[in-house]
């Protein structure tokens, strides 16, 4: 897995939480990248619905409030399918032996329950559950 989905979340969180519009330069100061990568990820997240661009000012609005963007939702939209796919299996395995015979229709089910879980967590997680991790690291520690 490459990194857009990671990125997008970071950027997601940004546009979120500014209080001005930010432009893919800022983002891309903030995430580490450059402002073209991040563009293809705007893209990507504008064609799924996720983010508004404004016109004018320059900036980009959630489409969505972030209780109600699920991380599935934004990993779909970055990799651009439907289905989670995380694992691959090799694909010219030896048929004269027992183990390479077997192995792809066992490692496909493995992988496929493997990817569901993965799938089901994404879904049960927000964006806004990612703001708040964010916002609970800036809180000072309690003193007892």
């Amino acid at each position: 897995m490459d990194t857009k989905f990671s990125i997008a979340i970071h950027i997601l969180i940004l546009i979120s939480e500014s209080s001005n519009p930010m432009n893919s330069d800022q983002m891309a100061g903030s995430a580490g990248t450059n402002a073209s990568y991040i563009r293809k990820i705007l893209a990507l997240l504008k064609r799924a619905g996720i983010v508004d661009s404004r016109r004018g000012i320059g900036g980009y609005s959630l489409a969505l409030p972030p209780e109600q963007l699920t991380l599935l939702q934004i990993y779909q939209a970055v990799t651009e399918e439907t289905n989670v796919h995380l694992l691959d299996i090799h694909q010219n395995p030896n048929d004269q032996c027992v183990v390479g015979r077997h192995i792809q229709p066992v490692l496909t089910g493995v992988f496929a329950d493997t990817e569901a879980v993965f799938a089901r967590s994404l879904a049960g997680k927000t964006l806004a559950d990612c703001i708040a991790g964010i916002r609970k690291r800036l809180e000072p520690p309690q003193s007892e």
